[in-house]
């Protein structure tokens, strides 16, 4: 049985982002969201320790300004991000994500 390797809890909701890849600009979904992470379904292709800066769309309609590294990948499925360089305002909304999913 595998260990789980996230720290934070992680919450499912789908939320619209936006990112600028080494091409070109994807839209995409995020499956999952924690405090120091997310998963992206994407078909877009991602290199891993990729650094991707990107924006995701909050349940009050403002987009929060994000950036990750890339830390597994799934060709034709998505990738999942590593938050970096999170603002302590960036890590409150994040929290407060997390909570009004939670607590619904």
């Amino acid at each position: 049985m595998s260990k789980e390797r996230r720290d934070d809890k992680r919450v499912r909701l789908p939320l619209e982002m936006r990112w600028e890849g080494k091409a070109r600009k994807h839209t995409a979904r995020v499956y999952d969201i924690s405090s120091s992470g997310c998963y992206i379904e994407s078909i877009a292709q991602v290199e891993m320790g990729e650094r991707v800066r990107f924006e995701v769309q909050l349940p009050t309609g403002i987009w929060l300004p994000l950036q990750g590294e890339v830390v597994h990948y799934q060709p034709d499925m998505g990738f999942a991000l590593r938050f970096s360089d999170l603002s302590e305002q960036d890590r409150d909304t994040l929290a407060w994500l997390v909570g009004y999913v939670r607590d619904g």
